[in-house]
């Protein structure tokens, strides 16, 4: 079990607090005064970043997500950095949230106060506080952790020398905000939420899964529909075609309408089903109805004229990684981020990846991601393994990366 600490009385950015706010994290190799380097996980990941391998799919990517980055010797390396990883308020794994239990014994439920990253961002400033660590080398991120990054160097312009953004963005765009209402929706319409009231229905949650039954097919359906969210259309080709997964196949996840048995049921629809299945196990509901909430208000722009403004008082440097085939978080989006902190007088280099794989790459493909992010770590935006998609002062050009499809 992943320690954790009590920060008190914590006020959220919607104006209600919580008596005790608990924040559970982990931490890896030794504090030597400058060296620090927080580590912001994605929407379902948790503390646990690194440590023993990780099943293939990310619908496993709470057990040790980013164990091909982070560790000894390996481009977050924990012999020279002392890496810091904490659960954000309002999930599941340790951290205080709707699962968690309020000062009457009960759980919270949708009575806890709704959570933005500029939370997570103020609860890990004072988890530091905590652990003694005053300044951050480096703090990092992939998709929603990547907005988390970005409100440090909003927050805390002083207060970490090193941003890496990966696959994110300023905001979601309209298209990804529509996908995650419906997954939403798959959550409330089930009958097994009970308005968020379904904690010790059930399961007691000594097996590992989330408390309670709750809405175990919306909760699948939602994953579902992220799981589509996260692959590109050639990755989809690749991995799936239209291949049928054979009439004799699991197909009793969900209810199915009586003409279903005379048609295949394929791989990509059973793929989808075992990972939500899976999903549902791990995790809780109301906490999915939470962070992707907090996702979709993300702007970093917010209470500034531009997201140059927000980010004038950065004193570091900026990485931003994209991947060509990432349709959640765009190369485009990730080329305005960088203009945004160019403009604002930071060094910034636009680190783009040729990949197929989708917004997935940054879990996926550690190969592509961890020479960039070590060489920034050690040498900012001179790091000999990071590109930029724009001219460099003195006139040259950083080439952006090109790496052979699926490549491994």
């Amino acid at each position: 079990m992943s320690p954790s600490v009590s920060l008190g009385e914590f006020e959220f950015d919607c104006g209600e607090s919580v008596p005790d706010l608990e924040l559970a994290y982990e931490e890896y190799g030794e504090f030597t005064g400058d060296n620090a380097v927080l580590v912001c996980h994605a929407l379902t990941g948790s503390q646990h970043v690194a440590g023993r391998r990780r099943r293939d799919d990310t619908a496993g990517q709470a057990a040790a997500w980013w164990d091909d980055i982070v560790g000894p010797g390996k481009a977050i390396d924990t012999n020279e950095y002392y890496v810091v990883c904490a659960n954000v308020p309002g999930s599941c794994y340790g951290s205080s949230g709707p699962p968690s239990e309020a000062p009457d014994g009960e759980p919270w439920g949708t009575r806890f106060p709704a959570v933005t990253v500029g939370d997570w961002t103020r609860a890990q400033r004072r988890l530091l506080d905590e652990l003694g660590v005053p300044t951050l080398h480096g703090v990092v991120g992939g998709s929603v952790g990547g907005m988390n990054a970005l409100e440090w160097a909003k927050r805390h312009p002083d207060g970490v020398e090193r941003v890496m953004a990966v696959a994110t963005g300023a905001r979601l765009d309209p298209q990804c905000l529509a996908l995650d209402a419906i997954a939403r929706r798959a959550i409330t319409t089930d009958p097994g939420w009970q308005g968020g009231d379904y904690y010790g229905d059930g399961d007691d949650g000594s097996s590992g899964g989330p408390p309670g039954n709750g809405p175990v097919q919306g909760l699948a359906v939602a994953r579902q529909i992220g799981h589509v969210m996260y692959l590109s259309k050639a990755s989809m080709e690749k991995k799936f075609g239209r291949r049928s997964a054979g009439m004799d196949a699991a197909r009793d996840a969900f209810d199915l309408d009586p003409a279903a048995g005379f048609f295949p049921y394929r791989e990509v629809e059973s793929y989808l089903d075992y990972n939500g299945e899976r999903f549902a196990e791990r995790f809780d509901a109301n906490s999915y109805l939470y962070l992707t909430r907090a996702m979709d208000s993300y702007d970093l722009a917010a209470g500034y004229d531009s997201d140059t403004d927000a980010v004038a008082a950065f004193e570091g440097e900026t990485l931003v990684l994209s991947f060509t085939g990432d349709w959640h978080f765009t190369v485009e989006q990730g080329e305005a981020l960088a203009t945004a902190f160019r403009d604002a007088g930071a060094p910034t280099a636009h680190h783009v990846v040729e990949s197929a794989h989708g917004h997935d790459a940054f879990l996926v493909e550690p190969e592509h991601v961890g020479p960039p992010l070590a060489d920034f770590l050690a040498d900012g935006v001179r790091g000999r393994a990071v590109s930029d998609t724009a001219e460099t002062d003195d006139g040259g050009d950083f080439a952006p990366v090109h790496t052979s499809l699926f490549s491994k």
